[in-house]
């Protein structure tokens, strides 16, 4: 693996090359949603502020994982160009969207809603960036025929391991594949999706693979014997489902509104 690309006497990190990677296809993917939903915003400036926030909220996610550590070495774990945790970069991601989907006027879940295959595609290509780069996010050792090694990696390993990022990019592109399928326009009487739902639907299933995968990864375990991404996760898809409820029972009181409205006339 490469962690970083030399060119004379400039360094630069392949992990951030792939973020950047991440960042245009999560934009080409929300430009291509808001031309299909006839919404009138700049995706580039949506992306361009999820990116950055992002990654201040994941690398404060990370370094607040162990605080002790914080303490003792604040400058090392603030800026170092390693250690970033998804979570924290999907909490601060949510938040500037929320504010993003008040200003397009589509309502902040209704934003969520148009960048959730956004978010997936663009986590599934981030993780390419996890893999070159042999930051660690690799799995526990195995014996089958695509185990890989990173020898050369941040956290290098002469060891055969799951190549936990790639199982990560299927599932994630998987998931932004779903998501996009159950949100393409409707014609005739076919009813979209009520608003919510298909961010509830990426925050479950986003959840349920990342609890998946740490079975296998060589994080830590912390609380009950799980990583501190299970229990993370667990909390994705607590709110996913939380989230699932509000839409259809706010869904259902729209419904029922035009019916109450027609008999009082």
């Amino acid at each position: 693996m490469y962690p970083y690309i030399h060119l004379g006497g400039i360094t630069i990190g392949t992990f951030g090359i792939c973020l950047w990677l991440a960042a245009v296809c999560a934009c080409w993917v929300l430009h291509r949603n808001f031309q299909r939903h006839g919404v009138a915003a700049d995706a580039v400036a949506v992306v361009a502020y999820v990116t950055l926030l992002g990654v201040a909220g994941a690398k404060l996610w990370h370094v607040l994982e162990d605080p002790a550590m914080l303490v003792r070495h604040p400058f090392l774990l603030l800026f170092d160009r390693a250690g970033f945790a998804w979570y924290g970069g999907m909490l601060a991601g949510i938040a500037v969207l929320l504010f993003q989907g008040w200003r397009a006027g589509v309502g902040p879940v209704g934003m969520l809603d148009l960048a959730s295959p956004a978010a997936a595609a663009g986590y599934g290509v981030g993780r390419i960036g996890c893999l070159v780069s042999g930051d660690g996010d690799y799995g526990v050792p195995t014996n089958l025929p695509w185990g890989m090694s990173f020898p050369h990696g941040l956290v290098p390993t002469d060891r055969r391991v799951h190549p936990t990022p790639i199982y990560e990019l299927i599932g994630a592109l998987l998931i932004a594949w779903l998501l996009w399928r159950r949100g393409r326009p409707r014609s005739g009487t076919a009813a979209e999706p009520p608003t919510g739902e298909l961010t509830g639907d990426y925050l479950i299933l986003s959840g349920i693979a990342r609890f998946a995968v740490e079975f296998i990864r060589i994080n830590p375990r912390v609380d009950w014997g799980m990583s501190n991404a299970q229990v993370a996760s667990l909390g994705s898809v607590l709110a996913g489902i939380l989230l699932l409820l509000w839409a259809r029972r706010h869904a259902g009181k729209q419904a029922d509104r035009p019916a109450a409205e027609e008999v009082k006339a």
